[in-house]
C-alpha cells in the first residue's frame, strides 16, 4: 500500500478510537470528518485491515441505515452485533439500529 493509503487508514483509526462505547458511526460519517466525504468504501477497507482488534473499535462502525458490516473483519455480523450489544445499543427486529439514538455526535471531542 502506499504511503497516501496507509497516511489515510491511519487517520480512519485515529477517528474510530473516539467512538465511544455505547454509540456508533457510519462509514460516511468518518469519511466526512477526514474531510474526504466520497471516501466511504476506503474507511471500509481500513476497518477490514484493522491492525489492532480490541483497541480499534470497527465494532462501532455501520453504514448509513444502522446496518451491520456483512463481513465484519474479526468475525462476521453475528460478532459485531454481540459487541455492540454487550455496549447497550439495541437493535431493531430488522437487524438495524436507530441511528438517531445511538449516533455518535463527535463536535465536541474533535475540537
Amino acid at each position: 500500500m502506499g504511503f497516501v493509503v496507509m497516511a489515510f487508514f491511519e487517520e480512519v483509526y485515529n477517528v474510530v478510537k473516539q467512538i465511544p462505547k455505547g454509540k456508533v458511526a457510519t462509514y460516511g460519517q468518518i469519511a466526512k470528518i477526514l474531510g474526504q466525504p466520497r471516501k466511504a468504501k476506503i474507511v471500509g477497507w481500513a476497518l477490514h485491515s484493522n491492525p489492532s482488534e480490541g483497541i480499534i473499535p470497527c465494532h462501532r462502525v455501520v453504514n448509513r441505515h444502522g446496518e451491520l458490516s456483512g463481513s465484519f473483519a474479526f468475525g462476521g455480523p453475528e460478532v459485531q452485533r454481540k459487541l455492540l450489544e454487550e455496549e447497550g445499543i439495541l437493535f431493531n427486529k430488522d437487524g438495524i439500529i436507530n441511528l438517531e439514538e445511538y449516533l455518535w455526535n463527535p463536535t465536541k471531542m474533535l475540537t
